[in-house]
């Protein structure tokens, strides 16, 4: 999962980028409006948490614009604690959530990952996909023989995304806009790598090959 964090408080902002790397997800960082309201506008994002609180163009501003341009991201909000007028408007503006500052970063994340759930096209249970089951505060993942397999950071995140995604066809170049940050190493051919990684260690019939087309992962595999 690919998020962007448009935040000008630099003493918040790197520490919030550590925690969200940590447990998994590729993290682009803005620190003011303009920049950032551009950035989500080019770039494929999962989630967005935006500040209203930014230099050069404010937060609201910036979400109203995305809205009116066709950018449907979803979009956490961070506002003072006391500025419910804030947290109003946001959510009036297009906002899918929001979070008082200050707050503890696990609360943060407990909130990414419920918006991520509520825009899939599939259910929550989809991170267990049969016997399969993937254990996101260890970073493993539970076979069907019961055999627990630990992942990398990027078998992690490649995997997470492709249970969030079952059954679908997903290229190597979507893949890569989702999985990568804005500066990180974009060549696709990496992703074969790690598609190749992960059928050694949840079974080959479980990422099939689609020539010329990507990746499919199969939920429910009948061999």
């Amino acid at each position: 999962m690919r998020l962007l964090l448009i935040e000008d408080d630099i003493r918040l902002a790197p520490e919030l980028r550590r925690s969200l790397k940590r447990v998994g997800y590729a993290v682009d960082w803005i620190e003011n409006g303009i920049d950032g309201e551009l950035q989500a506008s080019i770039e494929p994002y999962d989630i967005i948490i935006l500040d209203l609180g930014l230099p050069g163009r404010s937060g609201l501003d910036v979400l109203q614009n995305w809205r009116k341009d066709g950018v449907h991201t979803p979009v956490i909000i961070l506002t003072a604690r006391d500025s419910w007028h804030e947290r109003v408007d946001g959510l009036k503006a297009g906002a899918d959530d929001y979070l008082g500052k200050p707050f503890h970063t696990e609360e943060l994340l407990a909130r990414i990952d419920a918006l991520i759930r509520r825009h899939q096209t599939t259910e929550p249970s989809t991170l267990i996909s049969g016997e399969l089951k993937l254990d996101e505060s260890k970073q493993s993942v539970i076979c069907a023989d019961g055999k627990i397999e630990q992942l990398t950071a990027m078998e992690y995140r490649l995997l997470r995304y492709l249970l969030y995604h079952p059954d679908r066809v997903l290229s190597k170049s979507h893949l890569t806009d989702h999985l990568y940050e804005e500066d990180g190493d974009r060549d696709s051919n990496v992703i074969e790598v790690y598609v190749n990684r992960l059928r050694q260690k949840i079974g080959k019939a479980r990422i099939e090959t689609r020539r010329g087309q990507g990746y499919i992962y199969i939920s429910h595999p009948t061999v």
